[in-house]
């Protein structure tokens, strides 16, 4: 069973081709660009790489190129489209239609009503579902939606304190998101660890940013709440805010509610502090230059992370394992020392030199240390892919 995993960008489409029940993975490829006058492409299966510019209109475009380096005759690694059972979404949220889902019109509309909820992911992720049911009837598309991993949260951990008929209503509560990466982290760790009753907080760190508290690669806990701006600082997105300083904003700045939820969606998280850039890498040499706002952006960033690790630690009653993944999490030695500092309390001790010297999936953490500290490398995508493969299964 071939199984084609999508990745969608408003502008950008990046799939992956896995072979099961083997979970081979056949083909990696992506387009950025998409709509602009030339859109760049690139391929990688097997030991064939390619890369060309081609004007990509819309994401069935995408979608039909993909297929076309697929099934090429000399070098792609399908014989025939019909091959593909199916094409699986790592789909953000649908509100109470939560899970692995086959993807159905009633289930795209409620992907547009929740758009002001997620208004970066919906929106291009329903378009595209809609184009490519158009342009492929027969593929099955699967949502897997960010919050199904998160459903066993318990009520405290999920309930905010409003009007408890808002939540009962209208599903306003912590929702959790990043589920297929600390899906992931959670069960790889147990694999490394050779456990499967580990307390784990693994820190997803890169655009979008949160840390899930896991017990037996259970989520009991998420930063992100009712909407992927929450919780930890994001690379443009603001993260935890509090909505009474709304009406001060607009009565001082004369901006529209919408305009002011723009800025905290677009303008804000480490581009807003930072008043330079949105990537850690520019804030990381900036920084070491002397320049403030960067360095106070990145501490920020840090310290948040770090009050909700130590929050995570209550709920978990310790750790057995801290995970770091994600651009930021994988890559930036500043990021996880800055936010294992002074933790000897707590049993959490980072090696210096390994921390240095870290690349692909490492263990970080002093001898001395009592919680295993590690770098693991997300793989969303074969998460998603053993979802719509069983997604798939049951429909025979």
């Amino acid at each position: 069973m071939k199984i084609l995993v999508a990745n969608l960008g408003s502008t950008s489409f990046k799939y992956r081709l896995f072979d099961f029940p083997s979970e081979r993975q056949l083909a990696r490829g992506g387009i950025d660009r998409i709509g602009q006058p030339v859109s760049h492409c690139v391929v990688d299966i097997d030991t064939h790489h390619d890369q060309t510019d081609r004007n990509i209109p819309d994401h069935a475009a995408a979608v039909s190129m993909c297929l076309e380096h697929l099934t090429h005759p000399d070098w792609g690694c399908l014989k025939d489209v019909s091959e593909v059972a199916a094409i699986g979404f790592k789909a953000v949220f649908a509100g109470k239609m939560s899970g692995i889902r086959i993807v159905t019109e009633e289930l795209l509309q409620v992907m547009e009503q929740f758009s002001d909820v997620a208004p970066a992911h919906n929106p291009p992720y329903a378009n595209a579902m809609r184009q490519l049911q158009k342009a492929f009837p027969q593929i099955p598309l699967v949502a897997a939606l960010e919050t199904a991993f998160h459903e066993t949260i318990p009520p405290e951990n999920r309930a905010y304190a409003i009007p408890y008929e808002w939540q009962e209503e209208y599903g306003i509560q912590r929702w959790g998101y990043h589920g297929a990466s600390h899906r992931y982290i959670g069960g790889r760790v147990a694999q490394l660890m050779q456990r499967d009753d580990l307390r784990v907080i693994s820190c997803h760190l890169g655009g979008s940013n949160s840390l899930s508290a896991l017990k037996g690669g259970v989520s009991l806990a998420n930063t992100l709440g009712m909407s992927p701006q929450s919780g930890l600082p994001h690379n443009n997105r603001v993260g935890d805010f509090d909505p009474f300083a709304l009406p001060i904003l607009m009565k001082e700045s004369g901006k529209s509610l919408t305009e002011l939820l723009d800025d905290l969606s677009n303008k804000s998280g480490l581009l807003g502090l930072s008043g330079l850039s949105s990537d850690v890498r520019d804030l990381e040499e900036a920084a070491s230059k002397g320049n403030q706002r960067a360095d106070l952006a990145l501490k920020v960033f840090t310290q948040e992370i770090r009050r909700y690790l130590g929050g995570y630690l209550t709920i978990l009653a310790g750790a057995d394992a801290i995970v770091f993944t994600g651009g930021i999490g994988e890559n930036s030695q500043r990021v996880r020392a800055a936010v294992c500092e002074n933790l000897d309390w707590a049993g959490i001790q980072l090696d210096e030199q390994k921390n240095r010297s870290a690349k692909g999936e490492c263990e970080l953490s002093h001898t001395d240390s009592q919680t295993k500290i590690w770098v693991i490398p997300t793989n969303e995508e074969l998460v998603v892919a053993r979802q719509s493969a069983e997604a798939v299964g049951q429909m025979k």
